[in-house]
């Protein structure tokens, strides 16, 4: 004889263990594809051009929401060498600054080079920012004339 009122649905404890084995299992199942985007954007990455990265940036996205140790790794890797994760973690914000990013990553490998004569992106960057400075001095200059007239 149960006491339950019919419409309510009645909890057991049978539910709430598949549950959370559905749960244990769906995350087992996300980190392993987590990882194997991970081994893909690998092997891309060795290829010329720069589409492995962000494959493993997803890949690596998906390990870190799904595992606590893989977390706290990758917390201990940032402290212990902040300028090699820095840039993987300015890609994996919700907004990620791609450019920049990899801006700086062509310069890092730029420093690899062992004469400076080769090393061009230097060169290239200093007259676009002097010319993005005169830029933004002209159009100030423009609007304080046109407030003072």
């Amino acid at each position: 004889m149960s006491f339950a009122m019919p419409n309510l649905r009645v909890i057991r404890a049978s539910d709430e263990a598949t549950r959370d084995l559905a749960m244990r299992l769906g995350r087992f199942l996300l980190l392993v594809l987590g990882l194997l985007i991970m081994a893909v954007g690998l092997v891309t990455a060795a290829m010329p051009g720069h589409l492995g990265l962000p494959i493993l940036v997803i890949g690596l996205m998906i390990v870190l929401r799904n595992s606590f140790k893989a977390r706290r790794r990758f917390v201990r890797m940032q402290r212990a060498h902040p300028k090699v994760i820095f840039p993987l973690r300015r890609l994996m914000r919700r907004e990620p600054e791609v450019m920049p990013v990899f801006w700086q990553q062509m310069l890092r490998m730029e420093r690899l080079l062992p004469g400076k004569r080769y090393r061009f992106l230097v060169r290239v960057r200093r007259p676009i920012r002097r010319r993005a400075r005169r830029q933004a001095f002209q159009k100030a200059a423009m609007a304080a004339q046109r407030s003072q007239g």
